[in-house]
């Protein structure tokens, strides 16, 4: 091991150390635009499931689960909107003191201008029963999924829809913020925005470079005003987004592509948090990727790659972090980071690479603040559905039990020694 790899762990006192989800992965139950493009689209998406996935590591393992369509249905998900307490005892089972989730806009205003009460009651009791056990709730307003009418109306690529996201916001904040401090906004607005209105794989399936980027924006201005809402509360709130970001790198001393990687590193990495610097009190970074470029292609490594085929190269994570506070120079939160492993090989050690890359920027001066691993359980991947499993714990979606894997255990230590 070199010298480099050699670095004592230590981490701030108050550092966050926790798992991260949103409402409609797990909670089961919900009726949002997403639940209804599942159920128009699952047998297409089963159908195609050998085209699109077929070449993943583990597809023997997974191409019966892949190929049928209740694997695209989320339906009761890991029924965590009813079994959360039993999700909360893997938390401090963990040692954890943090948890990121979300709460569903469909749930709260199920039609228009027509606000949920029970459903309001069940977060305040949530928010509330997480922070008797000591942990801190870190509230995401949007993570993907809005209720069927906003749907109706548009969504947000019409900028006058805005108002009603907003209005949801500012309920949020009347009746549950005393319960909690963070929030985050949006989660990988340019993800959402590229994956429904450029790719069109996911709802509403529209392919239109300029319905993307004017979706992008108004998914932007509603941000800006939320904090500004947040701030006008007179609480202390800390508003950020989650931001996708990757290392964009070049394999070669090619000019093209040194070229390539920046333009990348530019428009992934800065285009969305450069719009929304003046209105962040510190930034999320959501950490799965890392890209080598050689020339104007990008042809990554594949040494180890997940059981999504994703290249893996956790330890790449030190320099996003850098790259992040050298330019913006506010505090950082990992508010996603994990690996689909269903046979838990590589957890541990993406966990490993991990904590070893977030030290080193951390004393290279970093404010790394938390870290929230994706996923506490197994969940619904979106198009994907249920075959990619996430989890620190396994989930048996027949009796919804759930079970810490061997990483997890020791990830638990881990955190025990580090806090």
């Amino acid at each position: 091991m070199t010298e480099r790899n050699k670095l004592i762990l230590k981490f701030p006192k108050h550092f966050l150390w926790g798992a991260a989800s949103s409402s409609h992965q797990v909670e089961g139950g919900n009726h949002n635009q997403w639940t209804v493009w599942e159920l128009e689209n699952a047998k297409v998406l089963a159908g195609k499931a050998k085209y699109q996935a077929g070449g993943v590591p583990k597809w023997n393992e997974v191409k019966k689960e892949a190929a049928s369509p209740a694997n695209y249905v989320s339906a009761k998900a890991t029924d965590h909107y009813n079994l959360y307490e039993h999700d909360f005892k893997l938390l401090k089972q963990m040692n954890m003191n943090a948890w990121r989730f979300s709460i569903e806009w469909s749930r709260i205003e199920p039609e228009e201008g027509g606000w949920n009460a029970e459903a309001i009651e069940h977060y305040r009791t949530y928010l509330r029963k997480l922070q008797a056990i000591g942990i801190e709730p870190i509230v995401t307003l949007w993570h993907w999924t809005v209720p069927v009418w906003f749907e109706q109306k548009g969504g947000f690529a019409k900028c006058g829809n805005i108002g009603y996201f907003l209005r949801f916001a500012e309920k949020v904040f009347d009746e549950l913020g005393k319960d909690f401090r963070y929030v985050i906004t949006l989660n990988e607005p340019e993800v959402y925005v590229f994956k429904s209105y450029m790719s069109g794989e996911w709802p509403p399936q529209v392919q239109s470079k300029w319905r993307a980027f004017w979706t992008l924006m108004h998914l932007l201005k509603a941000h800006k005003k939320i904090y500004k809402i947040a701030k006008q509360k007179g609480r202390k709130y800390l508003v950020s987004i989650a931001k996708n970001s990757a290392y964009y790198y070049p394999g070669d001393d090619a000019k093209l592509s040194d070229w390539t990687a920046s333009f990348s590193r530019w428009i992934e990495n800065h285009f969305v948090l450069n719009r929304v610097k003046k209105h962040m009190d510190f930034i999320g970074l959501n950490y799965y990727f890392s890209n080598r470029y050689y020339g104007y292609k990008m042809h990554n490594p594949n040494n180890r790659v997940s059981d999504l085929g994703w290249d893996m190269q956790p330890e790449h994570i030190e320099f996003v972090l850098k790259e992040l506070y050298d330019r913006y120079e506010l505090p950082i939160i990992v508010t996603e980071n994990g690996v689909a492993d269903r046979d838990d090989e590589y957890r541990k050690w993406w966990l490993t690479q991990t904590l070893m890359a977030m030290n080193r920027a951390l004393q290279e001066g970093v404010k790394v603040e938390g870290y929230l691993h994706w996923s506490l359980t197994d969940n619904f991947e979106w198009a994907s559905g249920f075959w990619p499993r996430f989890g620190l714990a396994a989930v048996d979606y027949a009796t919804k039990k759930r079970t810490l894997r061997p990483s997890a255990v020791w990830f638990a230590q881990v955190i025990a020694r580090l806090r």
